[in-house]
């Protein structure tokens, strides 16, 4: 196996270097009388300290060759742009105008996805669980907080609780009421828990009223809370409610 050599830090040094960045990230004021100090002032903003933290952080990372910033701003545009919510959104609606998709994103949920261009990022099995009107399917992860960010984004705070992994077991149906969701007792509540090998994506009840709706305005209907079973899908877009 291969050693790594460690390399020793002065806090010092790196207190300074960690200033110094900083500092060139915050814009300086032109001198009295310039032509640029003529100019309106508001498009000087200084960043905010955690924004210069971050700068400052990644400056001396990649000066020191541990992290290459091409592969930072990488990351950073698949969390902005190639991942999320949006894209479970997309694989729910297609679901809805398209049975043939469906049925086939309720048989093989990794090649339902391949077709609309998703990619599984993490190697695990997804699976697509299906929401009726006497079957209610909500989603957990009793160990830690396993979640299918590629289709989901990053797992909310309340989703790696302590209270949420093991009420949501114990009492799903009181769980629900607290996120506002109140079913009546004859729905059926399915409870799954996701694994490192198994993620789970809920397909909601369509919308009653939706019929008229292109693919495109049913996605925007869809919610994050809505594909992990804490909420149902209304005809408010999700952007606009409150």
């Amino acid at each position: 196996m291969a050693e790594f050599e460690a390399v020793p830090v002065d806090r010092r040094g790196f207190l300074k270097g960690a200033v110094s960045s900083a500092a060139a990230f915050v814009v300086e004021p032109p001198a009295a009388g310039s032509s640029d100090a003529v100019q309106d002032h508001t498009h000087q903003v200084v960043p905010s300290d955690l924004t210069l933290r971050v700068k400052a952080i990644e400056s001396l990372l990649v000066d020191k060759g541990l992290v290459d910033r091409a592969a930072l701003d990488a990351i950073v545009d698949a969390f902005e742009t190639k991942i999320g919510p949006r894209n479970g959104a997309r694989m729910v609606a297609r679901a809805w105008v398209d049975a043939a998709y469906k049925t086939r994103l309720l048989r093989d949920a990794t090649g339902a996805m391949a077709e609309i261009g998703l990619a599984s990022y993490q190697g695990e099995d997804i699976v697509v669980l299906e929401n009726g009107p006497k079957v209610h399917n909500v989603v957990v992860c009793t160990l830690c907080s396993c979640y299918p960010w590629p289709i989901l984004g990053l797992p909310p705070v309340w989703y790696k609780s302590a209270p949420y992994r093991s009420r949501a077991v114990i009492d799903p149906r009181g769980v629900l009421r607290e996120f506002g969701l109140a079913l009546a007792d004859d729905v059926e509540i399915r409870v799954w828990d996701s694994t490192a090998e198994i993620r789970y994506l809920v397909l909601p009840e369509r919308p009653a009223g939706s019929e008229h709706l292109t693919e495109e305005a049913l996605a925007a209907l869809v919610t994050r809370d809505s594909m992990i079973g804490t909420a149902k899908v209304d005809l408010t877009p999700a952007g606009e409610r409150r």
